[in-house]
């Protein structure tokens, strides 16, 4: 059985010293709680360190939220998978929807950023999602194939990656997809995933990431190929985060 995942991307949000209040006091608290899903925080940059080695010898893993190209180099204000790896990070998020508009990572970027966290070590949790003009002109599934497509047929194998269908148009807006829906999506990933790769495709992990909370965890949790969430707001605050966690391990513990 594929263990659940729980990734936490606190995008530019909490210093440090919050970052290290928030894990000392849900250290505290979960010791108390069911049998987790795996969890990943992935907090702002200057705090991944330090949650790494406040975290090292647990089963919470830490991760990056982005990473750029390349090991070292003359390339002001980058940091590389192999340092992010250096700084204890197990994981990156690649192709977040807001890196994709904001800071221009189309596919092809994506797909170096996949390529190149594997190379160093990390396993790259790789978003795909269609816009709202794109859902209204029924294209959805045609945008998720091609982010899709585009990545793995850089791969040599699925081992190590995760993949997050990420509508854009649920990031930060309150709508949310059905569960039914996500679970579809979750659907045309998969069949592509073991299409390309028929003995690993059928095991890599599909995250649901979309204004995700406490009240609908439930129904994404029941939803039968999604293997967990990509969590942003709702991942700010401690007893949220661990009430995700036991909704989701009630229906799928």
């Amino acid at each position: 059985m594929v263990r659940s995942l729980l990734v936490a991307n606190w995008k530019m949000y909490k210093t440090v010293a919050e970052s290290q209040a928030f894990v000392q006091e849900w250290l505290e608290r979960r010791a108390k709680t069911d049998r987790a899903a795996e969890q990943v925080i992935c907090p702002t940059l200057p705090a991944l360190y330090v949650l790494a080695q406040a975290l090292r010898g647990r089963d919470i893993r830490v991760g990056a939220q982005t990473l750029d190209l390349g090991r070292e180099g003359a390339n002001t204000g980058a940091v590389s998978g192999y340092l992010l790896r250096e700084a204890g990070a197990s994981y990156v998020i690649v192709g977040h929807s807001e890196r994709r508009r904001l800071y221009g990572e189309d596919d092809a970027v994506v797909r170096d950023q996949a390529v190149a966290a594997l190379e160093c070590g990390l396993k790259p949790i790789i978003c795909v999602g269609e816009s709202r003009a794109e859902r209204e002109l029924g294209r959805t599934d045609a945008v998720i194939l091609h982010q899709v497509q585009s990545v793995i047929q850089a791969l040599n194998d699925l081992a190590d990656t995760v993949f997050a269908y990420e509508p854009v148009w649920a990031i930060g807006t309150g709508l949310v997809p059905t569960a039914e829906e996500a679970d579809r999506v979750a659907g045309v990933i998969q069949d592509a995933l073991v299409r390309a790769y028929p003995n690993s495709g059928g095991t890599v992990r599909i995250l649901y990431g979309g204004s995700v909370n406490r009240q609908t965890v439930r129904e994404f949790a029941a939803a039968p190929r999604l293997d967990g969430a990509l969590v942003g707001g709702a991942s700010l605050d401690v007893e949220h985060w661990i009430a995700l966690n036991q909704g989701w391990m009630e229906v799928r513990g």
